[in-house]
């Protein structure tokens, strides 16, 4: 099934929530509205002709100067051999999904490690805290306006660079 194809079957079943479809790109994607996201990951992994059984990756891109984060979710069926790319986006200020962790389990800790480096929110989430940084870390390191602290518990986060 082409990148067309599955906009098209997308599209039919969810209207004007999924949004565009980008097939010029090397790896075409689909942008969805973001609150209807579950429901079409589940969509794609049931219907017959998406199959989409595995979320191979799920990742987030910090658009500062747009306003949003934009989430980045491949799937893949291997019964079908095709794989599909959906994106949706989120505003900076108010970053917040639903979790696709009832729909595959892989989910879980994807959608922790987006929430530790980018503060996206996935409601519904079964346990959303941080992954890689302490408890107790202040930010997201991947947000484009992070500013890394001069120390964290009194030990520095400051390196000199091994490339001098």
């Amino acid at each position: 099934m082409t990148a067309s194809e599955m906009y098209e079957r997308l599209r039919a079943r969810f209207g004007e929530s999924v949004i565009s479809v980008e097939l010029a790109a090397k790896d075409p994607w689909i942008l969805v509205e973001p609150t209807r996201i579950a429901e079409v990951c589940a969509f794609a992994r049931d219907d017959a002709d998406l199959r989409c059984d595995v979320l191979s990756n799920l990742t987030g891109v910090d658009y500062k100067a747009q306003g949003w984060i934009e989430l980045v979710y491949h799937l893949y069926s291997y019964t079908q051999r095709h794989y599909l790319i959906l994106k949706a986006r989120t505003p900076r200020d108010a970053a917040e999904l639903p979790t696709v962790e009832n729909v595959w389990r892989a989910a879980n800790w994807l959608e922790r490690e987006i929430y530790d480096l980018l503060g996206v929110t996935f409601t519904g989430h079964s346990d959303l805290r941080r992954l890689l940084m302490p408890e107790d870390w202040v930010g997201y390191p991947l947000r484009k306006d992070f500013v890394e602290p001069e120390e964290y518990h009194g030990i520095s986060t400051r390196r000199e660079s091994l490339l001098r």
